[in-house]
């Protein structure tokens, strides 16, 4: 019996395993330009604030950084008040938001009836949607007002011993910006870390009451500890959300170049000072300065970022 030929491949079927052949090595590429464009646009955004800033590099240096004064008069600038704002108002949003952040997640994924987790979480990633100059407005209207006659009368009288709550209660401050960062960082951290502890396995949230575990044992136990790379994966993006902040921040922080340790007193920071002095600043030096400030908050947002993953690296390892 001779051996029936081969049958010979359809048009349809031939076009398809071309694309095939062609597809995989066309998605290399185009991943592969992804990701160099990704490179490009950050060395090409990095080399435009340093070159920008080179006036101001070359007549101040590094001492730039830890100068205090900021004269637009007479040229002398320097970025120390506006670091220390910057940081402080963005350190005290995260040390509200991140335990906040973590209580929603936990109530949405082990404690709230099921009718109520949908609704709750959208309703907390909409804080997300709102405008920053809106959120601005608000806390010049309403937050600004409240802090000053009411919550930081009421810290000052039981607190006022502390240099952190020392000084005049004012609507425009520090603490101000601070709970307005911690409004805008709350909904980016809490969407993450709840997505986070959705992922835990079941198997170890059942091993755990297996064993006898309380809820809140069990989520001590099982959840967090596998979530903890997560979490701070999540803070570290609600930091870079504070950190950068310009509009919001400008409209309550009282924009004074001075550095205090009472949270009621006014600040600065170096999103809030470019956006507010950039387009009136002296051609030159003036703009040049604050170009500088921006070329340094660019550097803390990528050291900021540099050590979030050493830490999410060392969590994951051990």
């Amino acid at each position: 019996m001779s051996a029936t030929a081969p049958a010979a491949p359809r048009p349809f079927e031939a076009h398809v395993k071309l694309v095939d052949r062609i597809g995989e090595p066309l998605l290399r590429i185009l991943s592969a330009l992804a990701g160099l464009l990704a490179v490009v646009l950050l060395v090409w955004i990095a080399e435009t604030m340093f070159d920008q800033a080179s006036p101001a590099i070359s007549r101040f240096g590094i001492g730039f950084v830890g100068s205090q004064v900021w004269d637009p008069v007479h040229n002398n600038f320097g970025a120390l008040d506006f670091i220390y704002g910057t940081l402080v108002s963005s350190f005290v949003a995260l040390l509200i938001a991140t335990p906040t952040a973590i209580a929603i997640s936990i109530y949405l994924t082990e404690l709230a009836p099921r009718i109520v987790r949908r609704p709750v979480a959208i309703l907390v990633e909409l804080l997300a949607a709102i405008p920053s100059v809106i959120l601005g407005l608000w806390g010049i209207i309403i937050l600004g007002p409240f802090l000053g006659n009411h919550l930081e009368p009421f810290l000052h009288s039981f607190l006022g011993w502390i240099p952190l709550f020392a000084g005049t209660p004012s609507p425009f401050g520090m603490l101000s910006a601070a709970l307005i960062l911690t409004i805008m960082a709350l909904p980016i951290v809490t969407s993450i870390t709840r997505e986070v502890f959705q992922t835990t396995p079941a198997e170890l949230k059942e091993g755990a009451y297996a064993l006898g575990a309380t809820r809140w044992e069990m989520v001590r136990t099982a959840v967090l500890p596998v979530a903890r790379p997560g979490i701070v994966g999540a803070v570290i993006l609600g930091l870079g959300r504070a950190l950068g902040e310009a509009i919001a921040v400008t409209q309550v922080i009282g924009n004074a170049t001075q550095i205090k340790a009472s949270l009621f007193a006014p600040a600065g920071t170096l999103a809030a000072q470019i956006a507010s002095e950039y387009q009136s600043a002296n051609p030159g030096l003036g703009q040049a300065s604050l170009i500088y400030l921006a070329a340094i908050l660019l550097v803390i947002s990528v050291i900021v970022n540099v050590v979030a993953r050493l830490i999410v690296r060392r969590s994951k390892v051990s």
